[in-house]
């Protein structure tokens, strides 16, 4: 016996946004938009609002006006996703745009997560590669590990590594800004 699914409604960006211009979501709704989907956002949780916090605050620190840390802010994936990644760090022409950022003006991308690590593997990070975003991290605050994601292909990325608190990185746009793992772990 075949199962028939109901279609389903695709909503895009601009008619995601209309309903947050009239009122339909609550200002403390926290939801995104992947996929034409409007997904329900976790509550943030003392782990994740403690590494997020660290995070901003070492980067901001080190940028040097080369870019712009943008925490828990949407940008334009596509026609059809408005994510709201834990951080990206952006081109600082960014500001004087009169719409959210696009893919190629992202360094990278910083998910934070502790009760979302499968929709972030899984759904978004496929996303992302499909949209070319090129570099992707995945800070795994149940495996205490670093999951770092480049070179999209597709929609996947082909250089995937997982870092232990004891390693360190630096985004790829700025080889200079090397961080450690573990200092970013509460």
């Amino acid at each position: 016996m075949s199962v028939l699914h109901a279609p389903t409604y695709r909503w895009t960006v601009e008619e995601y946004e209309e309903l947050g211009r009239t009122g339909f979501f609550n200002e403390n709704d926290r939801v995104e938009l992947l996929n034409g989907e409007i997904v329900i956002m976790s509550p943030i949780g003392y782990r994740h609002a403690t590494a997020v916090t660290r995070l901003t605050n070492f980067l901001a620190r080190r940028s040097g006006g080369r870019f712009d840390v943008s925490p828990q802010n949407p940008f334009n994936l596509d026609p059809r996703s408005q994510p709201q990644p834990d951080l990206t760090l952006l081109d600082p022409k960014c500001d004087k745009l009169p719409r959210h950022p696009e893919p190629e003006e992202i360094f990278l991308i910083i998910e934070v997560s502790d009760s979302t690590v499968r929709y972030d593997r899984q759904d978004k990070c496929p996303a992302y590669a499909a949209r070319r975003v090129r570099e992707f991290w995945l800070l795994n605050l149940d495996e205490n590990v670093l999951e770092v994601f480049r070179e999209p292909a597709g929609p996947a990325y082909r250089d995937v590594r997982i870092l232990a608190p004891t390693e360190t990185i630096a985004p790829l746009a700025f080889p200079d800004l090397e961080l450690r793992v573990g200092d970013f772990l509460p």
